[in-house]
Parts: structure tokens; sequence; C-alpha cells
């Protein structure tokens, strides 16, 4: 497409040797290059080009970047990039840039800023006037986004949710009428009471799908409800890199009130967790003991039915 202003120019494959021409490199350019999630042949041919023509890669971890140069016989030097040297590292970038240099900015997986160290530096390289150019390519959360199944219309990028119960139940509560369609990014040990909390915040029949280990050998995706989803995932430990995608909120819903523990407790157990494994997700979420929250539920058992029909004795481990 032409500039405003300039005269219109036909319409065919950009000339690759015009991006690695000294012309562009001489005035500086930060490249922000997408690297494959998992698959290796997910890396482009113009991403390939990029990285080999760069004066410098700045990567996550250089010994992981490692991996695919070596794989496509690429030699450009690298120099770590990440969250807790960023800081120190921006100014010694943006005076190779100033100074001409062409700096490919790449992240262990995927693209970089998203959910992943570069903004800052993308941010600086800016305001220094400096040309950042996209080379785009694998992204997880667009790439689970596709296969789930849910509304692509619209649809909002949530990342990574807070780590703390609390906040991450107080963040959700703001979502809780979003109407588009939600895209996390969660690891694996804390899943399980991130499913409990959404099923308790937007309904436990909230549709969902969970993405495991996308693009690599044991990719894996389960659809269903949040407590469908829940059930399949509670008695095992999952592994793997996690992309969450939810439903957004139906337009006639109500505003979702507080639930109580003891609804919680239904919902896993109608969802068909046993009564142990539905003690063990709530003991997780709450940091209580899970044989009392095991006993507290079998004797509430007990006191509704009037009997211990159908329920284990209160020292059985179910």
């Amino acid at each position: 497409m032409s500039a405003p202003g300039e005269p219109p120019r036909p319409d065919h494959h950009h000339d690759a040797r015009k991006e690695s021409s000294s012309r562009v490199f001489r005035a500086g350019v930060l490249y922000v290059v997408a690297t494959p999630i998992g698959n290796l042949e997910d890396l482009s041919p113009r991403a390939a080009r990029i990285l080999a023509a760069a004066d410098l890669i700045a990567c996550e971890d250089t010994r992981h970047t490692a991996r695919l140069l070596t794989a496509y016989n690429i030699r450009t030097p690298s120099l770590s990039y990440f969250e807790h040297n960023e800081l120190r590292r921006i100014p010694e970038l943006l005076e190779r840039l100033v100074n001409g240099a062409t700096i490919a900015l790449v992240t262990d997986a995927g693209t970089p800023a998203i959910s992943d160290p570069g903004y800052r530096l993308v941010r600086a390289a800016l305001d220094a006037g400096i040309r950042v150019v996209a080379i785009p390519g694998p992204s997880a959360a667009i790439a689970a986004l596709s296969i789930a199944g849910l509304p692509t219309d619209r649809f909002v990028f949530e990342g990574f949710l807070p780590q703390r119960h609390s906040q991450r139940l107080e963040h959700l509560k703001t979502l809780s009428q979003e109407p588009r369609t939600m895209v996390f990014y969660e690891a694996a040990r804390r899943l399980v009471p991130t499913l409990v909390t959404m099923a308790d915040v937007f309904g436990a029949d909230r549709p969902a799908a969970i993405v495991r280990e996308i693009t690599k050998t044991f990719e894996e995706t389960l659809r269903g409800t949040l407590a469908q989803l829940l059930a399949r995932v509670a008695s095992s430990e999952p592994r793997g890199e996690i992309v969450l995608i939810v439903a957004g909120a139906p337009a006639t819903t109500a505003p979702s009130q507080p639930v109580a523990s003891s609804v919680t407790m239904e919902t896993l157990r109608e969802a068909g967790l046993s009564l142990k494994q539905a003690s063990a997700v709530i003991a997780k979420l709450t940091g209580a003991s899970r044989r009392e929250i095991y006993q507290h539920a079998l004797r509430q058992n007990i006191a509704e039915d009037g009997h211990q029909s159908g329920n284990p004795p209160i020292n059985d481990d179910d």
C-alpha cells in the first residue's frame, strides 16, 4: 500500500532485498520478530532472513534462542534481554540503534511484547525516532483462539492472572460481564484453582477451552463448560504451557453474586468429582486443610440426607 502522497505502487510481493539492503540498515531498525512456539518449522522465511541479516539479536534466553539459530544455520550474535535486565539493556541497545545497527528482538516463543519482554524497548526506540518493524508469526493466544470453537469476532487478551487468590478473584469479578471472548495465559500449577474461581465468578456452565502445549508433540485441546473442564483436569496434575479461552457473558446475564463455598463443593460434585477430589481442589484454592474440608462436607451431606448412605466414613480417604 502506498503512503499518502506517494505514487501508487504495483501490488506484488515485497522485494526482500530492499529490507536487507545497506540503505535500510544504515537507518537503524528494530525488528520485532515472532518465533516458533514449539515447532521449529513455524519460523517464516522472512523471519529467518531478518535474523540472519541483523547485526544483533536481543533475546530472552540466549541458550534457548541458540537452538533455533542453529537449526537455521544463523550465526548472528545474540544478547540477553529479559524482564530483570531490560532497564539496563535498553540504553545499550538504543545506542546501537541510533548508530545505525539493525537489531532483531525475539522472545523464547511467540511474539515479543505479548506477555513477554519487549514493550519498553519498542517504546524507547519509537521515542528516539528509531524505525520499528513487525515480522509477524506465531502467537499462542491467537493460535489457541482460532481452534477453541468460541466466538472470535470480538475478544480480549488478559494475559496472566494475578497469582494471589484474592487478587485473582477481584480481577475476574471485573470481567464477570465482559461480553467478548477472553483469552488468558495460565501456569499449569494454578490451572485448577483458576478454573474453580472462574466457575464461581462466571458460572459453572460458561463455555471454555483449554489449549495445552500448542504446536508441540503433546498438544491437547479440551472443550466444555468450566465445570466439565475442571472435572477433567482436577484429578491429574496439568503440565505444559496453557492458554485458557473463556466465552464472554451472554447479553441477558444478570450481574454475578458472590458464591458460597458450599455451592462450590456442590458444583464440583455435580461436575463429576469425588468428595476427595473436590476437597483437594478447594484446599488448593483456600489454603485450608483438605481433611477438614472433606469432613465438613461429609457431615453436611449426612445432615442433609439424615443418614450416611452413599458416603464413606469420615476417616475414609474416599
